[in-house]
Protein backbone atom coordinates (compact mmCIF):
# COMPACT_ATOMS: atom_id res chain seq x y z
CA UNK A 1 0.00 0.00 0.00
CA UNK A 2 1.77 3.32 -1.31
CA UNK A 3 0.29 6.94 -1.42
CA UNK A 4 -0.29 9.83 0.52
CA UNK A 5 -3.62 10.52 2.74
CA UNK A 6 -4.80 14.67 3.13
CA UNK A 7 -5.35 14.20 6.29
CA UNK A 8 -7.48 16.86 8.30
CA UNK A 9 -5.90 17.06 11.85
CA UNK A 10 -8.34 17.80 14.53
CA UNK A 11 -7.53 19.88 17.95
CA UNK A 12 -6.35 17.65 20.57
CA UNK A 13 -3.68 15.30 18.58
CA UNK A 14 -0.37 15.38 18.60
CA UNK A 15 0.88 14.16 14.66
CA UNK A 16 2.46 11.53 16.13
CA UNK A 17 -1.51 10.17 17.56
CA UNK A 18 -2.75 10.89 14.03
CA UNK A 19 0.15 8.48 12.51
CA UNK A 20 -0.40 5.91 15.18
CA UNK A 21 -4.02 5.60 14.72
CA UNK A 22 -3.81 5.29 10.87
CA UNK A 23 -1.22 2.48 11.07
CA UNK A 24 -3.59 0.74 13.14
CA UNK A 25 -6.60 0.97 10.20
CA UNK A 26 -4.53 1.01 7.76
CA UNK A 27 -2.30 -2.43 8.88
CA UNK A 28 0.34 -0.76 7.43
CA UNK A 29 3.69 -0.68 9.48
CA UNK A 30 5.49 2.49 6.85
CA UNK A 31 3.89 5.47 7.57
CA UNK A 32 5.08 8.88 8.84
CA UNK A 33 3.73 12.68 8.88
CA UNK A 34 5.05 15.63 6.38
CA UNK A 35 5.34 18.22 9.39
CA UNK A 36 4.13 18.70 12.53
CA UNK A 37 1.08 20.56 13.85
CA UNK A 38 0.85 21.05 17.56
CA UNK A 39 -1.85 19.62 19.35
CA UNK A 40 -4.17 22.69 19.64
CA UNK A 41 -3.55 23.49 15.75
CA UNK A 42 -5.69 21.69 13.37
CA UNK A 43 -5.83 21.49 9.28
CA UNK A 44 -4.19 19.96 6.51
CA UNK A 45 -1.70 17.09 7.66
CA UNK A 46 -0.46 14.83 4.88
CA UNK A 47 -0.27 11.44 5.75
CA UNK A 48 2.49 9.19 3.55
CA UNK A 49 1.87 5.22 3.28
CA UNK A 50 4.44 2.81 1.99
CA UNK A 51 7.00 4.11 -0.45
CA UNK A 52 5.25 7.36 -0.08
CA UNK A 53 7.65 7.68 3.06
CA UNK A 54 10.24 8.36 0.80
CA UNK A 55 8.37 11.59 -0.24
CA UNK A 56 8.14 13.44 3.05
CA UNK A 57 11.01 15.70 2.25
CA UNK A 58 9.57 16.95 -0.80
CA UNK A 59 5.97 17.51 0.79
CA UNK A 60 7.81 19.46 4.04
CA UNK A 61 9.73 21.30 1.44
CA UNK A 62 6.59 23.12 -0.14
CA UNK A 63 4.76 26.13 0.68
CA UNK A 64 2.14 26.49 3.21
CA UNK A 65 -0.99 28.25 3.78
CA UNK A 66 -2.38 29.25 7.70
CA UNK A 67 -5.26 31.05 9.24
CA UNK A 68 -3.93 32.21 12.39
CA UNK A 69 -5.87 34.39 15.38
CA UNK A 70 -3.23 36.78 16.71
CA UNK A 71 -4.21 37.90 20.51
CA UNK A 72 -2.30 41.50 21.21
CA UNK A 73 -1.29 42.89 24.33
CA UNK A 74 0.25 39.03 25.87
CA UNK A 75 3.12 37.38 25.84
CA UNK A 76 3.23 34.39 26.65
CA UNK A 77 5.97 31.77 27.54
CA UNK A 78 4.65 29.43 24.63
CA UNK A 79 4.32 32.24 22.08
CA UNK A 80 0.82 30.88 21.86
CA UNK A 81 -2.59 30.31 24.34
CA UNK A 82 -1.03 27.60 25.75
CA UNK A 83 1.81 28.98 27.50
CA UNK A 84 1.87 31.29 30.83
CA UNK A 85 1.25 34.86 30.64
CA UNK A 86 5.08 36.65 30.87
CA UNK A 87 3.38 40.32 30.51
CA UNK A 88 0.62 42.44 29.31
CA UNK A 89 0.45 45.62 27.67
CA UNK A 90 -2.51 47.86 26.99
CA UNK A 91 -3.40 47.41 23.04
CA UNK A 92 -3.92 50.69 20.58
CA UNK A 93 -6.80 48.83 18.36
CA UNK A 94 -5.65 50.97 15.09
CA UNK A 95 -6.83 48.51 12.21
CA UNK A 96 -4.84 51.23 10.18
CA UNK A 97 -1.76 50.38 11.91
CA UNK A 98 -2.56 46.96 12.62
CA UNK A 99 -2.41 46.44 8.93
CA UNK A 100 0.78 48.15 8.41
CA UNK A 101 2.66 45.72 11.01
CA UNK A 102 1.06 42.39 9.34
CA UNK A 103 2.33 43.95 5.53
CA UNK A 104 5.45 44.56 6.68
CA UNK A 105 6.27 40.91 7.33
CA UNK A 106 5.74 39.80 3.53
CA UNK A 107 9.05 39.08 1.79
CA UNK A 108 12.07 37.63 3.11
CA UNK A 109 12.22 37.70 6.73
CA UNK A 110 14.68 36.86 9.64
CA UNK A 111 12.96 34.68 12.32
CA UNK A 112 14.06 33.13 15.39
CA UNK A 113 12.60 29.59 16.54
CA UNK A 114 10.67 29.38 19.39
CA UNK A 115 12.00 27.75 22.24
CA UNK A 116 8.95 25.19 22.10
CA UNK A 117 9.78 23.87 18.73
CA UNK A 118 11.15 20.16 17.48
CA UNK A 119 14.47 21.52 16.37
CA UNK A 120 17.56 20.32 17.66
CA UNK A 121 20.64 22.18 18.99
CA UNK A 122 23.22 19.73 20.34
CA UNK A 123 20.94 16.54 19.99
CA UNK A 124 18.33 18.25 22.43
CA UNK A 125 15.27 19.27 21.04
CA UNK A 126 14.04 23.20 22.09
CA UNK A 127 11.06 22.12 23.60
CA UNK A 128 12.46 19.40 26.15
CA UNK A 129 15.16 22.45 27.21
CA UNK A 130 12.37 24.91 27.37
CA UNK A 131 10.38 22.46 29.59
CA UNK A 132 13.47 22.34 31.97
CA UNK A 133 13.13 26.26 32.13
CA UNK A 134 16.39 26.24 29.80
CA UNK A 135 16.31 29.25 27.02
CA UNK A 136 19.45 28.64 24.43
CA UNK A 137 20.34 31.20 21.98
CA UNK A 138 19.19 30.49 18.72
CA UNK A 139 20.07 31.03 15.48
CA UNK A 140 17.73 33.46 12.49
CA UNK A 141 16.86 31.60 10.12
CA UNK A 142 15.69 32.91 6.59
CA UNK A 143 11.75 32.12 5.64
CA UNK A 144 9.74 34.12 3.18
CA UNK A 145 6.21 35.69 3.59
CA UNK A 146 4.24 35.44 0.15
CA UNK A 147 0.88 36.54 1.54
CA UNK A 148 -0.82 38.41 4.63
CA UNK A 149 -4.06 39.27 4.35
CA UNK A 150 -6.54 40.19 7.35
CA UNK A 151 -9.63 38.09 6.92
CA UNK A 152 -11.48 39.55 10.11
CA UNK A 153 -10.74 42.09 12.90
CA UNK A 154 -12.61 41.11 16.41
CA UNK A 155 -11.87 44.29 18.77
CA UNK A 156 -10.48 45.19 21.14
CA UNK A 157 -7.51 42.66 20.87
CA UNK A 158 -7.67 40.30 18.14
CA UNK A 159 -7.19 40.06 14.38
CA UNK A 160 -7.56 36.88 12.31
CA UNK A 161 -5.43 36.49 8.90
CA UNK A 162 -4.34 34.23 6.56
CA UNK A 163 -0.62 33.56 5.45
CA UNK A 164 1.44 32.14 2.70
CA UNK A 165 5.14 30.90 3.58
CA UNK A 166 7.87 29.26 2.79
CA UNK A 167 8.87 26.03 4.76
CA UNK A 168 9.75 26.28 8.16
CA UNK A 169 8.02 29.35 9.30
CA UNK A 170 6.61 29.80 12.89
CA UNK A 171 3.34 31.10 12.99
CA UNK A 172 3.60 31.33 16.49
CA UNK A 173 6.80 33.41 16.28
CA UNK A 174 5.44 35.59 13.26
CA UNK A 175 2.39 36.72 15.45
CA UNK A 176 4.68 37.70 18.69
CA UNK A 177 7.13 39.64 16.22
CA UNK A 178 3.87 41.60 14.83
CA UNK A 179 3.36 42.42 18.60
CA UNK A 180 6.82 43.24 19.15
CA UNK A 181 6.22 45.81 16.24
CA UNK A 182 3.44 47.46 17.19
CA UNK A 183 4.56 48.00 20.94
CA UNK A 184 1.75 45.98 22.61
CA UNK A 185 3.25 42.20 22.32
CA UNK A 186 1.00 39.16 21.07
CA UNK A 187 0.86 35.56 20.63
CA UNK A 188 -1.04 33.02 18.68
CA UNK A 189 -4.39 32.34 20.13
CA UNK A 190 -5.31 29.90 17.07
CA UNK A 191 -3.98 28.27 14.01
CA UNK A 192 -5.61 25.96 11.30
CA UNK A 193 -2.89 25.31 8.06
CA UNK A 194 -5.45 25.51 5.42
CA UNK A 195 -2.90 24.44 2.88
CA UNK A 196 0.71 22.26 2.40
CA UNK A 197 1.91 22.49 -1.53
CA UNK A 198 -1.03 21.44 -3.81
CA UNK A 199 -2.81 19.43 -0.62
CA UNK A 200 -5.84 21.57 0.29
CA UNK A 201 -8.17 21.81 3.64
CA UNK A 202 -11.19 21.56 1.45
CA UNK A 203 -10.69 17.65 0.05
CA UNK A 204 -8.75 16.82 3.70
CA UNK A 205 -10.09 13.90 5.83
CA UNK A 206 -10.71 13.67 9.47
CA UNK A 207 -10.35 10.28 11.34
CA UNK A 208 -13.73 10.02 11.94
CA UNK A 209 -14.26 10.40 7.75
CA UNK A 210 -11.64 7.82 7.02
CA UNK A 211 -13.18 5.20 9.85
CA UNK A 212 -16.46 5.75 8.02
CA UNK A 213 -15.08 5.28 4.34
CA UNK A 214 -13.14 2.49 4.94
CA UNK A 215 -16.25 0.20 6.32
CA UNK A 216 -17.47 0.40 2.79
CA UNK A 217 -13.90 0.65 0.34
CA UNK A 218 -10.31 -0.71 0.76
CA UNK A 219 -8.06 2.11 2.92
CA UNK A 220 -5.88 1.85 -0.59
CA UNK A 221 -8.84 3.56 -2.24
CA UNK A 222 -8.29 6.96 -0.12
CA UNK A 223 -4.80 7.32 -1.19
CA UNK A 224 -3.17 9.77 -3.68
CA UNK A 225 -0.98 7.68 -6.25
CA UNK A 226 2.81 8.82 -5.52
CA UNK A 227 2.69 9.89 -9.14
CA UNK A 228 0.33 12.84 -8.76
CA UNK A 229 2.83 14.19 -6.48
CA UNK A 230 5.16 14.72 -8.61
CA UNK A 231 2.92 15.82 -11.80
CA UNK A 232 4.60 18.98 -12.04
CA UNK A 233 7.70 18.05 -12.91
CA UNK A 234 9.75 17.47 -16.39
CA UNK A 235 8.71 14.25 -17.39
CA UNK A 236 11.12 11.69 -19.54
CA UNK A 237 10.50 8.43 -20.98
CA UNK A 238 13.07 5.58 -21.87
CA UNK A 239 12.54 3.16 -24.33
CA UNK A 240 11.78 0.32 -24.11
CA UNK A 241 15.46 -1.03 -24.27
CA UNK A 242 16.26 0.71 -21.04
CA UNK A 243 13.43 -0.37 -19.20
CA UNK A 244 15.42 -2.75 -17.82
CA UNK A 245 18.37 -0.80 -16.96
CA UNK A 246 16.29 1.70 -15.45
CA UNK A 247 14.04 -0.74 -12.82
CA UNK A 248 17.60 -1.60 -11.66
CA UNK A 249 18.61 1.79 -10.96
CA UNK A 250 21.10 2.86 -13.32
CA UNK A 251 21.91 6.04 -14.75
CA UNK A 252 20.07 6.19 -18.17
CA UNK A 253 22.03 8.35 -20.83
CA UNK A 254 20.31 9.80 -24.26
CA UNK A 255 20.35 6.60 -26.10
CA UNK A 256 18.16 4.91 -23.90
CA UNK A 257 15.95 7.99 -23.87
CA UNK A 258 12.48 8.35 -25.63
CA UNK A 259 13.64 12.21 -26.72
CA UNK A 260 10.47 12.69 -28.88
CA UNK A 261 8.02 11.44 -26.41
CA UNK A 262 9.74 13.41 -23.41
CA UNK A 263 9.84 16.29 -25.60
CA UNK A 264 13.64 17.14 -25.48
CA UNK A 265 16.25 16.56 -23.29
CA UNK A 266 14.52 18.36 -19.62
CA UNK A 267 17.22 20.04 -17.46
CA UNK A 268 17.57 19.53 -14.17
CA UNK A 269 15.19 17.24 -11.59
CA UNK A 270 12.93 15.25 -13.61
CA UNK A 271 10.31 12.54 -13.50
CA UNK A 272 11.18 9.14 -15.37
CA UNK A 273 9.05 7.03 -16.70
CA UNK A 274 9.38 3.55 -18.69
CA UNK A 275 8.64 2.72 -21.97
CA UNK A 276 5.27 1.49 -20.55
CA UNK A 277 4.02 4.88 -18.87
CA UNK A 278 5.44 3.87 -14.78
CA UNK A 279 6.49 6.61 -13.08
CA UNK A 280 9.82 5.21 -11.39
CA UNK A 281 11.44 8.15 -9.75
CA UNK A 282 13.04 11.68 -9.72
CA UNK A 283 16.16 12.14 -11.74
CA UNK A 284 18.91 14.90 -12.09
CA UNK A 285 20.13 15.19 -15.52
CA UNK A 286 23.83 15.26 -16.29
CA UNK A 287 26.66 15.78 -18.83
CA UNK A 288 29.51 12.91 -18.77
CA UNK A 289 32.34 12.97 -21.55
CA UNK A 290 30.00 14.60 -23.70
CA UNK A 291 26.87 11.95 -22.74
CA UNK A 292 23.80 13.43 -21.33
CA UNK A 293 21.64 11.32 -19.06
CA UNK A 294 19.62 11.36 -15.93
CA UNK A 295 21.02 10.10 -12.93
CA UNK A 296 18.68 8.44 -10.04
CA UNK A 297 17.96 11.13 -7.24
CA UNK A 298 15.02 9.58 -5.35
CA UNK A 299 13.57 5.67 -6.56
CA UNK A 300 10.10 5.58 -5.58
CA UNK A 301 8.82 2.07 -7.47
Amino acid sequence: MDGILNVYKEKGYTSHDVVSILRRLSSQKKVGHTGTLDPEAEGVLPICFGKATKTVEYITGQDKQYKARLRLGITTTTEDHTGEIIEQKEVDYNPIKIEEALLSFIGEYQQIPPMYSAIKIKGKKLYELARQGKVVEREPRTVYIHRIEIIKWLPPWEVEFIVNCSKGTYIRTLCVDIGEKLGCGGHMSALMRTQVGDFQLNNSLTLEQIKEKIKTQPFDQLLMPIPVLFENYPKVYVRSSADKSLLNGHTIYAPGLDVERSRGLQEGIVGVYTSHGVFVGLYQSIQEQNQVGYKPVKILI
